[in-house]
C-alpha cells in the first residue's frame, strides 16, 4: 500500500506543481500514464484477489511503462508511430477494463 499511496502523493504534488515536460518526452506521455494505469488497477485487482505482491507490482509498473514508451518510439523510428500508438492503447485499454470489471463483481459480490 506504500507503493500506491506515493503514487497518489505524486499525482497530488504534480497537480499543484505542474511541471514542464520535455518536448521529446511529449510524445509519450499519455502512453506511459495509460501503462502506469494498467500496472495500478492491476494491484488493485491482484490485492482483491489477495495475492497482491509488491515486488510484481514494481516490476510490472517500470516494465509496463517503459515497454509502451520503447513501442511508440520504434512506431515513430519506422514512421507508423500512430498506428503503433493505437494499438497499444487498445491493448492497455482492454486491460484496464477488465481489471476494473473484476475490481467491480468483487466489491459488488462481497
Amino acid at each position: 500500500m506504500t507503493a500506491v499511496l506515493g503514487l497518489i502523493i505524486g499525482v497530488i504534488v504534480g497537480i499543484f506543481v505542474k511541471p514542464d515536460i520535455p518536448i521529446v518526452l511529449q510524445p509519450y506521455l499519455p502512453i506511459m500514464v495509460v501503462a502506469a494505469l494498467d500496472a495500478l488497477l492491476g494491484a488493485a485487482r491482484a490485492y482483491f484477489e489477495r495475492s497482491f505482491s509488491d515486488k510484481v507490482f514494481v516490476i510490472s509498473f517500470i516494465s509496463n511503462v517503459l515497454t509502451s514508451a520503447l513501442l511508440v518510439l520504434l512506431g515513430n523510428q519506422l514512421g507508423v508511430g500512430s498506428q503503433l500508438q493505437t494499438a497499444v492503447i487498445v491493448v492497455l485499454g482492454i486491460r484496464i477494463f477488465s481489471n476494473v470489471s473484476a475490481i467491480r463483481r468483487f466489491i459488488f459480490k462481497g
